[in-house]
């Protein structure tokens, strides 16, 4: 290593060394600049509350990025957060893309342009419901990697991605004169790991990388102590209740000025289920009890935006797809209009403003326009216009054969022979199955499935399995989320075993969020096929639009090249936004691919979006069978208990048992008339009292669940996600307590306890008494 280079690294060892075991760049006043003092953040030598709102460049489009700060501005906050997705600008591996869409520099210098500071959010791992979190899909071609650990090639790949981050935004830090007061480490580690010393390099990274403003983490209440280090400052994540969340930071952070890292006024939505929305009294009521307590917070999401392209994640399990409106109820909308939440936090905000701020005008809404029904004339079916094969003795995932995004198609000539099953291990996420060309089945990943009834074949006969990937799993341990066929394919012999299928032909069929592949060729006519579909609509103006594909079944949008993201018709989402400045006077193109096949070819432009128009049928989604009932009649529970009110975390222990099979039924609630049950989130604890993995956790039954007023189904008490919950039915019929979940977790294990969380948000259908069972075997009636 050259003395130079050898030097540099010496010092910054030095400085790192200094930093961790004085702590004062977290700590210590700073005159000019910002810093983190006993009791509050300072800003300049004062006092400073943080009234701040999350909002992400990459679902805003850059045209409107100083539109929606100006709206942040006016509704009353000092400062934006910002997340950085490593895989919008590291496409490639050491090829960066800072422009366009992905200049970040450009839009913390807008922000400061509006009187507004920025928190920065580099990762690398984000979340977001981000396609696979912001991580790099290329990272999965590492066939042994371990992501958010210390693994060589990962961290490897995070410091160099990290250093480009810092050469780009270092220099717009608040001791460089740039609106950068706090940087964030990595993101809510503690939902994923607890190797404190893998906290540690990233930190050391984010250093390196020039970073000098105070460092920070966050996390949910209960999740702090996972990841928290005595020289970085901790912020708590919460949707309900400031009170007692902060009290769980305080435990973990005896000092310092309280923080809501992410405050929730809504949610985000996924596909085949109720759109979210957050109440606007409770939003108001909470934030005020922040602001009395001079605490600061992080609204996520002020304004949430649209997921673009095919950049909309998931999560697992079970494995939900989120949908690509992120408008998450925001107070500032998909579309950046005011709304109701908008001007009641206006209004509070407004009683808490520091000496010399003042509230600037709301900005205008930018304008919208209608577009009259349109048919699509042209098609250019998928298996007509297929990219080169690879040949392959196995079928192997996308990333195998260096495909990010898109889908990917597998043929094989059969064997021959009587009807049988075929078994596809795994499916990631859609798959349409054809036998000489004729459609056989449609399996999807959200219900697990993976098998087919192959019907009598001939040797030769060609088998063809076409299968979409819907955004990576941004969230959770099942993050290494590999798209197309993960394994293998195998038929059932007439004895009952298995015989893989080889010698397969591979069409990788890349697609990308600027445009349609060049090889797709477009004829007149229409198809209900898999297929690329394009029309085209006149325009005297131009302005904000919602594409209504109601009448489409499942695919992708493109509109002058933009991709507007990912549509289908189960909803709730049935519009998708089009932004004005996407369109133009004239000729415009739209180009539709369609997988699943169209009741009607036809497109329009509304006024307003459709963001909860549902059409699944509930009972597909329902863990009560028709007819089903849970018999406890003779099981014995393992433990019998009273749970007291409020929203913590309840933690209960009791004499080791084994099963296979858990069993929580609550006889009432905390308030007796209430005939409901609820439960945001459940853990199992092993022998040693360390929290057993859920991740092959499968929700067996629930007695009931509110699936067509709410997203309350049972699944929810393992999705990490404690703004999230089970909730019994409340629209229609409302039955009545005892309630009961049964949960299989994937194989037997010795349990000495069980976690509970409460819903946070409000008090209705918290457990009071209760029934904890454990069966090596599955119970009677199920």
């Amino acid at each position: 290593m050259p003395k130079q280079k050898l030097m540099k690294r010496f010092c910054f060892i030095l400085f790192a060394l200094l930093l961790a075991i004085t702590g004062t760049a977290q700590l210590t006043n700073s005159p000019n600049g910002f810093a983190i003092a006993d009791s509050s953040f300072l800003l300049n030598g004062q006092p400073y509350v943080i009234r701040c709102g999350e909002m992400h460049f990459a679902r805003i489009p850059r045209e409107y990025w100083q539109h929606r700060l100006k709206m942040a501005k006016a509704m009353g906050l000092n400062t934006v957060c910002a997340y950085l997705f490593w895989n919008l600008h590291e496409t490639t591996p050491g090829n960066f893309n800072w422009s366009g869409a992905a200049d970040a520099a450009a839009f913390c210098k807008l922000a400061q342009q509006e009187g507004l500071y920025v928190i920065l959010r580099p990762g690398p791992y984000s979340c977001a419901e981000w396609e696979f979190g912001g991580f790099p899909w290329w990272l999965l071609q590492q066939k042994d990697i371990k992501l958010r650990t210390q693994d060589p090639y990962y961290m490897e790949r995070s410091r160099l991605y990290l250093k480009e981050v810092g050469r780009v935004l270092a220099p717009l830090q608040i001791t460089s004169g740039g609106p950068i007061i706090m940087t964030q480490v990595e993101n809510e580690y503690g939902s994923y790991g607890n190797d404190k010393e893998y906290i540690g390099k990233i930190r050391d990274y984010i250093w390196e990388a020039g970073f000098t403003v105070p460092l920070f983490t966050c996390d949910g209440p209960s999740q702090l102590k996972q990841d928290v280090r005595d020289e970085i400052f901790s912020v708590v994540n919460f949707g309900g209740n400031p009170e007692a969340n902060f009290k769980a930071l305080r435990e973990i952070r005896k000092t310092g000025p309280l923080m809501c890292g992410e405050y929730y006024p809504g949610w985000f939505d996924s596909w085949g289920t109720r759109h979210h929305t957050g109440a606007i009294d409770h939003v108001v009521k909470e934030l005020a009890y922040m602001l009395d307590h001079k605490a600061s917070f992080s609204i996520y999401m002020v304004h949430g935006g649209t997921s673009f392209g095919q950049w909309s994640g998931a999560n697992c399990p079970p494995f939900l797809p989120q949908t690509s409106s992120y408008d998450y109820d925001a107070p500032i909308s998909e579309a950046g209009w005011d709304t109701d939440k908008f001007y009641a936090l206006r209004k509070l905000f407004a009683g808490y403003l520091q000496e010399g701020e003042t509230l600037p005008d709301v900005p205008a809404r930018n304008a919208v326009i209608t577009i009259p029904p349109f048919r699509t004339t042209e098609t250019a079916p998928v298996f007509s216009n297929l990219p080169p094969f690879v040949t392959d003795e196995h079928p192997r995932n996308m990333e195998a054969y260096n495909q990010g995004y898109g889908s990917i198609l597998y043929r094989t000539a059969l064997p021959g022979g009587p009807a049988t099953t075929l078994f596809i291990q795994e499916v990631h996420d859609f798959a349409l199955v054809y036998v000489n060309g004729k459609k056989i089945a449609t399996l999807d990943r959200r219900r697990n499935e993976n098998r087919v009834s192959l019907p009598v074949t001939k040797k030769g006969d060609v088998l063809d399995i076409l299968v979409e990937a819907m955004g990576r799993v941004n969230f959770g341990s099942q993050l290494h989320d590999r798209k197309g066929i993960t394994e293998k394919v195998m038929v059932t012999n007439p004895d009952g075993s298995t015989k893989d299928l080889v010698n397969w032909k591979v069409y990788p069929i890349a697609l990308s969020n600027d445009g349609i592949p060049g090889y797709v060729k477009f004829k007149a006519g229409t198809t209900t096929r898999p297929a690329f579909h394009r029309g085209r609509f006149q325009l005297t103006k131009t302005g904000d639009t919602f594409l209504d594909v109601s009448k489409w079944g499942k695919g992708l949008v493109w509109i002058n090249g933009h991709c507007l993201g990912r549509y289908w018709n189960i909803g709730p989402t049935q519009t998708m936004y089009v932004p004005g400045p996407w369109l133009k006077e004239g000729s415009n193109e739209v180009v539709v691919l369609d997988y699943t096949g169209a009741v009607q070819p036809i497109l329009a432009g509304l006024a307003k979006p459709l963001l909860d128009d549902l059409k699944e049928t509930a009972k597909l989604r329902k863990h009560r069978k028709a007819g089903q009932s849970l018999d406890l009649a003779g099981a014995v529970p393992v433990h019998t208990g009273e749970f007291p009110g409020g929203i913590e975390l309840q933690t209960i222990r009791f004499d080791v048992a084994q099963g296979r099979y858990l069993c929580l039924e609550a006889l009432n609630s905390q308030r007796n008339e209430d005939p409901f049950t609820t439960v945001a989130e459940l853990y199992l604890l092993d022998e040693q009292g360390r929290e057993i993995p859920r991740t092959q956790w499968k929700v067996l039954y629930a007695d009931s669940e509110e699936v067509d007023g709410d997203d309350g189904k049972a699944d929810n008490v393992f999705d990490l996600q404690p703004t999230s919950l089970w909730h019994t039915q409340w629209q229609g019929n409302q039955p009545k307590h005892p309630h009961a979940i049964v949960i299989d977790l994937g194989g037997s294990h010795k349990v000495s306890g069980l976690k509970y969380l409460p819903r946070q948000d409000s008090p209705n259908g918290r457990i009071k008494d209760y029934k904890v069972y454990l069966s090596k075997t599955l119970f009677k009636g199920l």
